[in-house]
């Protein structure tokens, strides 16, 4: 993966090349919705975004290529509950926070997180990977 410091709509083809991806104008606004803001965005917050410039990226282009950056590594999937999908931009090993009442996802590092107790895993098995998802609300 490419490491870009600032993400503009310029070097956003280029992204999209690194990760195998033809950039396309539409390909282009949505990347740069996901990476220049640097947040969890669900694919109708990015939407939102790319239609506040270009109102002609319907909902199936944006699912569309959310799945494509998806099958590429480009981007993590977050099911932060069973209606909430969130896209994250930083594919780093890390966890989440979810905010039930707000409906925010904000990054843990994974230092911060141990994880013991996994059962035993069946036979020609290995661990891919672990991601948390802690889900908080406020007391009452």
């Amino acid at each position: 993966m490419m490491i870009i410091m600032e993400y503009t709509r310029d070097n956003m083809a280029e992204l999209l090349r690194s990760h195998h991806i033809t950039p396309t104008h539409q390909r282009i606004e949505i990347a740069h919705a996901l990476f220049s803001l640097q947040e969890h965005l669900s694919a109708d917050q990015v939407m939102a975004v790319v239609n506040t410039r270009y109102s002609e990226t319907s909902k199936a282009t944006v699912y569309n290529t959310l799945k494509l950056f998806l099958e590429k590594g480009m981007v993590r999937e977050i099911i932060a509950d069973p209606t909430k999908i969130f896209f994250d931009p930083n594919t780093h090993p890390h966890h989440h926070l979810y905010d039930v009442d707000t409906g925010k996802l904000s990054d843990i590092s994974d230092e911060h997180m141990q994880v013991s107790g996994l059962p035993p895993l069946p036979e020609g098995m290995v661990i891919e990977g672990i991601e948390l998802v802690v889900r908080v609300r406020r007391k009452t």
